[in-house]
């Protein structure tokens, strides 16, 4: 029997999972967070090599969707893998409660010794639970294993979702590049601080799922964000020198 217990989620995490709030949160805090700090990063290096702002928008565009198609399809197979490797385990474990019941009820009397239940009380939980085998069996997948039931909209609704959040916050970083005209430091400097305040706003959602403050969860954000922009200019403005 396996005993090794997965990376459980927070509690807030946990929560917000089973709705439709938390659904977009789950998916569209990360997708978005990856969205703005790497179409930026590109944006940054761009400008940093002093390239037009026609050519910013070209490279911008055609990295955030590649990168938004690819975070999407690593969302989708790796939700679509946990809920394979769940179902494979939850047959494993039902034949053992079939071919081995006294075993696997030995083991649920432990669980829940280790709970604290002891004498009279111990044996008619024990009783209760293993009269209901699909109870049992979730009991088991999550006690024995760590395993919560997956979620049941599919890992396709994941991927989707992290598509378009992705793409919503990717292209911050742009829409000056789109809106203005004129000199090229004047829109990266607009973009800088579209992104900074967005890079704050999505920093500051993490709080419901780390539940930390969200003033400086959105802190935090843009303290890394902004080193990766700088990291990126850098290189872009580098780059750009030594090729010339």
């Amino acid at each position: 029997m396996h005993t090794k217990k997965p990376h459980t989620s927070l509690k807030n995490f946990k929560r917000l999972r089973h709705t439709a709030l938390g659904f977009f949160l789950e998916d569209g805090v990360f997708g978005a967070n990856d969205g703005i700090v790497s179409t930026f990063a590109v944006v940054a290096s761009v400008a940093g090599a002093a390239l037009s702002p026609v050519l910013v928008i070209i490279i911008g565009v055609a990295n955030m969707l590649a990168d938004a198609f690819s975070m999407a399809t690593s969302n989708y197979l790796a939700t679509k893998s946990n809920r394979d490797l769940y179902f494979r385990e939850r047959m494993v474990e039902e034949g053992e409660v079939a071919t081995r019941p006294q075993a696997e009820v030995e083991e649920i009397r432990v669980i829940l010794a280790r709970k604290g239940y002891a004498g009279e009380e111990l044996e008619r939980l024990t009783a209760l639970i293993t009269n209901n085998k699909k109870f049992w069996v979730d009991l088991m997948m999550y006690e024995e294993l760590g395993f919560a039931p997956p979620d049941h909209r599919g890992a396709l609704k994941h991927g989707i979702a992290t598509f378009f959040s992705f793409i919503g916050a990717g292209i911050l970083p742009l829409l000056p590049y789109f809106l203005l005209s004129g000199d090229s430091s004047t829109i990266f400097f607009w973009s800088f601080v579209a992104t900074g305040c967005a890079l704050f706003f999505i920093g500051a959602l993490r709080a419901y799922f780390t539940g930390r403050s969200w003033f400086v969860s959105g802190l935090e954000m843009l303290f890394f964000g902004g080193i990766a922009a700088l990291i990126a200019y850098g290189v872009g403005h580098v780059v750009s020198d030594l090729v010339r």
